[in-house]
């Protein structure tokens, strides 16, 4: 773990639980694509860079997730080096608090206040086309966070983040963290139809073509989507959904699990509901949802 691995030229990733990628800009500097998920994966990489004489002159975030912003803080204290973020994603990663309060739907409790989804404040600036090293591209790839991106450099390695999960983690799970199916869809519709020379997703393993990867996840979406139409052929509340799919899916409650499954299930209901497949009721002062 923690082992650099090179991509092309002179892109590489930090094999690690949430794959880092790290980019030479000349012959001493070096920038970083998000950081990991802790002060210690943070310690990791500058332990990395300390051993090959290297000076990290910025992490570009994908996304503000804490498993790919966690390293910010440590990082930035011990190298001043700058911290890019796109859009709303920059101020979930200047206020992380916003990530488990978004996940819960209120105040979170002390339950859901670790390293797994909150981390530290980080000193994040919003992502412009003019902060990015001469030669890169940021792609949009909004679906599984608010408005995350990838990038791709000169060498033609394209670092995906989290826009696939792997087959493992799928069979294993079930359900991938979602903000919005719809976006998410196109997003993996649009990998499929890219080209470059190596592609890295944050899970799973990295390869030089993704299609069939990204065909896997769309799969998965809509399995689960077929799935709740299936529930709601009688109207059902969004807990007793939640409990269904647990049950159905052999997966076990906690709050964590409770706050990513059920913020991604709440996601595919809104989706459904506006795509035609499900209606809300209201009745006896409760949320219904059935299948049309």
């Amino acid at each position: 773990m923690y082992e650099l691995i090179q991509a092309s030229g002179g892109s590489s990733y930090i094999r690690s639980p949430a794959k880092i990628g790290l980019v030479r800009l000349n012959e001493t500097d070096v920038c970083l694509i998000d950081s990991g998920g802790d002060k210690d994966a943070g310690r990791k990489v500058r332990q990395l860079l300390d051993a090959r004489g290297w000076r990290l002159t910025a992490i570009y975030n994908t996304h503000s997730h804490a498993d790919h912003i966690g390293g910010n803080r440590y990082l930035q204290k011990q190298t001043g080096c700058r911290i890019y973020a796109p859009d709303i994603e920059c101020a979930f990663t200047r206020r992380p608090l916003l990530e488990p309060s978004f996940l819960y739907g209120g105040c979170p409790c002390k339950d859901l206040r670790h390293k797994f989804l909150l981390a530290q404040e980080s000193g994040a600036e919003e992502l412009t086309a003019d902060r990015l090293p001469e030669g890169w591209e940021s792609i949009p790839l909004p679906g599984h966070s608010f408005g995350m991106v990838g990038y791709r450099t000169p060498d033609g390695v394209v670092y995906l983040a989290d826009c696939l999960s792997s087959r493992e983690t799928l069979d294993k799970y079930r359900i991938g963290f979602l903000y919005d199916p719809a976006a998410y869809l196109d997003t993996l519709e649009r990998v499929k139809a890219m080209e470059a020379g190596l592609f890295v997703p944050a899970h799973a393993e990295a390869a030089e073509d993704m299609s069939a990867l990204a065909q896997y996840n769309i799969d998965k979406v809509l399995e689960t989507a077929d799935r709740i139409a299936a529930l709601c052929r009688e109207p059902l509340c969004f807990e007793e959904v939640l409990r269904r799919l647990f049950a159905d899916y052999g997966l076990t409650m906690s709050f964590e699990q409770y706050v990513l499954v059920g913020s991604t299930v709440r996601s595919y209901l809104s989706w459904m509901k506006d795509g035609g497949r499900l209606e809300a009721l209201f009745e006896d002062n409760r949320l219904l949802w059935r299948s049309l």
